[in-house]
């Protein structure tokens, strides 16, 4: 259960583990297991998982685990995080086993809200005063609501996958996916009948699949005999049929509009009211298409029209429409055939459910699964173009050092270096977005950095502009690297002064705030726990909204072209998510912009105490070792190797060289002096520079 290696995400992923056993490194399975007691649900699963790895099994499983401190996800559901972990043997005589684990806590949120909108409208079906069942195209039920089985004295689940004929008295046929309605006689349990009209929406599948003969959905109402008989236009004891069936229009949860044939609206009930926000003297007679955003009117007319000329029965789309208080909504809208007693086509029937925010959450998930898909690709293409230019640059070390001030290619050579180091930078910015850069965090205090920093900003931003630092009480100590931070403040103060050209005001404040439960703000998920809070507000131009999703995208500007590069604000985002925190922006156009950096509070603990004291204790006297010894370099990339060779051999080392981690252990057995320093490469395919330094 020792860990040989395990790479920064691991750590970061099992935090609580890597907390409990130092420097912030999680090192054996044990560790990860002692994390877990308390939850057993998670703690079993893990056990499993790891006692099939011992004997050479592959496995998977998803696992919750706290994500703050002190939360208990057994009893706390805001604070879990959950991690999908697959381990398989590897291939070796020594045995061994490798596990990947990974964060699924975005989309098990997104799962959870969809069950839950699943559930609720499960709930609100069982409730209705009438009947409501689904059945596939060969007339097996896929559900029964309980109103339904309680006519029929059946459980709901029991009539789940039974053929919609069990529950017909004999004669009694039931309907085709092209019938809208018809009158049915339905049988008990117990024998008795009893006659209901049964009002369907159908849709034909396609292909030779499951559901390729279609499926239904269908409304029963028990007490319909007066619309295909007598038509009772009175009142029972009870309020009779009509009236009952028009509090059930009214009362619907979802949005029922009635058009006439001219495709104006003859009837509303309340919630699409309240839906559109309107009052219905504005919506009697008024076009139906009023109600739909521009940009959709076209395609739901063509739509519509299919089911007014009987080309389709039903018919369901996505529309867009202006809601209440401004906002557009994102709603499903089933549309139907209203006919009249000999078949002839009397108006529509349409039903909207709101989905504006299952819709925004699609949007969140997606637009993460894209800054997190964007971040590898930048990274990857960082890491290869950064061996390129460290080799350019190394070679150039090269000439420059046999080339001197008088020779007429030393300010050409000079000039090759400049660029290339400028590329490096650039390089620098793409590994801060897809958070790939080598961090040295160390215990900060905010207010003190912003202090320092502040000279810096104002020649940054000049004198056109005033600065102000607003500084909160009792502020917490954060846990970055100092570079790192300096460059996230300077960039937004840069961002800031562009967007003030005629001078303003950038204020930067700083505060602290506790979350006891997990908050959603735009596409990320604030765990609990205490933060840091810094924001940077300027008096500029604005943001325009369209361009509030793009902001953080790398080589996304809108500067003119030479202006800049599109990587400052993706930097800080890289930079600001790499250490743990949340970057959000809050601005409109004419209105300046607020960037607000959140930052888990750092707790000294005992240990890192120590280890401060032990590293202020006088360093031995230095030895100067130049040129002494025998180096191992070990680099995949063949420029930056025969470079640093070059380099070192230069300096009167003795290199031998390797190519990957199979031929450095290939080197060493084959030499029988001493190595006295090892110099590898980390991302190499095969054995990594982590894994070869612990061989």
């Amino acid at each position: 259960g020792r860990f040989v290696y395990a790479n920064l995400a691991f750590h970061r992923l099992f935090h609580r583990a890597a907390e409990a056993g130092g420097g912030g490194k999680v090192t054996s399975l044990d560790a990860i297991a002692r994390a877990l007691v308390g939850d057993e649900a998670a703690l079993a699963e893990f056990q499993r998982l790891a006692a099939q790895a011992k004997v050479g099994i592959a496995a998977r499983a998803e696992i919750a685990i706290a994500g703050g401190a002190g939360a208990n996800p057994g009893t706390d559901p805001a604070a879990i995080e959950w991690r999908r972990l697959s381990v398989s043997p590897l291939a070796d005589p020594a045995g061994g086993a490798l596990w990947r684990v990974e964060d699924v806590t975005a989309s098990r949120e997104v799962d959870a809200v969809r069950r839950a909108q699943e559930s609720s409208l499960a709930d609100f079906l069982d409730l209705l005063p009438v009947g409501f069942f689904s059945a596939d195209g060969d007339g097996r039920l896929r559900y029964a609501n309980q109103t339904l089985a309680a006519w029929l004295g059946a459980g709901a689940d029991e009539m789940a996958a039974r053929p919609l004929d069990d529950f017909l008295a004999p004669g009694t046929t039931r309907p085709t996916l092209d019938e809208a309605a018809r009158l049915l006689t339905f049988r008990r349990r117990d024998g008795g009948i009893f006659k209901a009209w049964v009002a369907q929406t159908a849709r034909r599948g396609s292909g030779t699949g499951a559901g390729a003969a279609g499926y239904s959905r269908s409304v029963v109402l028990r007490d319909a005999d007066w619309r295909h008989t007598g038509e009772t236009r009175g009142g029972d004891a009870e309020g009779g049929p009509e009236i009952r069936l028009h509090w059930l229009f009214d009362e619907a949860p979802v949005g029922i509009v009635l058009l006439d044939l001219d495709g104006n609206i003859a009837e509303c009930n309340r919630a699409f009211l309240k839906l559109v926000g309107l009052h219905p003297e504005a919506l009697i007679g008024a076009p139906f298409t009023d109600c739909i955003a521009q940009e959709d009117r076209g395609d739901i007319a063509a739509q519509l029209s299919k089911v007014v000329m009987g080309a389709a029965k039903a018919t369901h789309m996505e529309v867009r429409m202006p809601g209440a208080g401004g906002r557009q909504l994102a709603t499903s809208l089933y549309a139907s055939r209203l006919e009249n007693a000999l078949g002839e086509l009397s108006g529509l029937a349409l039903h909207f459910i709101d989905t504006t925010e299952q819709k925004n959450l699609e949007v969140q998930f997606a637009q993460s699964q894209k800054m997190q898909a964007i971040g590898q690709l930048a990274g990857g293409v960082a890491h290869d173009f950064n061996n390129l230019l460290t080799a350019m640059i190394g070679f150039t070390d090269l000439l420059l050092a046999r080339h001197g001030p008088d020779d007429p290619s030393f300010a050409d050579i000079q000039q090759i270096q400049q660029n290339a180091n400028r590329a490096t930078n650039l390089v620098r910015q793409l590994l801060a977005f897809s958070r790939k850069q080598t961090l040295a965090p160390v215990r900060l205090d905010v207010a003190d950095a912003l202090n320092d920093l502040s000279h810096l900003l104002g020649r940054l931003i000049g004198e056109k502009i005033e600065l102000k630092l607003e500084h909160g009480r009792e502020l917490r100590p954060v846990r970055v690297d100092r570079g790192q931070f300096d460059q996230v403040i300077v960039n937004l103060a840069v961002n800031a002064r562009d967007a003030m050209p005629r001078g303003g005001r950038l204020t930067i404040r700083t505060s602290t705030f506790k979350l006891n439960v997990a908050v959603q703000r735009g596409h990320d998920l604030v765990p609990p726990g205490r933060y840091v809070l810094i924001e940077v507000v300027d008096t500029g131009t604005g943001i325009r909204k369209e361009d509030m999703e793009r902001i953080f995208e790398p080589f996304f500007s809108t500067k003119e072209v030479g202006a800049g590069t599109g990587l400052g604000l993706s930097t800080v985002y890289g930079i600001v998510h790499q250490h743990g925190g949340f970057i959000f922006v809050d601005s409109a156009p004419g209105e300046g912009a607020t960037f607000s950096i959140v930052l888990p509070e750092y707790h000294e603990d005992a240990r890192a105490a120590a280890a401060a004291t032990a590293a202020a204790r006088p360093a031995a006297e230095p030895v100067d070792l130049t040129g002494a010894g025998t180096v191992l370099l070990v680099e995949d990339e063949d420029a930056v190797r025969m470079f640093g060779a070059r380099a070192l051999r230069n300096k009167g080392y003795k290199v031998l060289e390797a190519t990957n981690g199979e031929g450095a252990l290939d080197v060493i057995n084959a030499t029988d002096e001493p190595i006295d320093l090892l110099i590898s490469d980390v991302v190499m395919p095969g054995i990594d520079g982590h894994t070869l330094v612990r061989l």
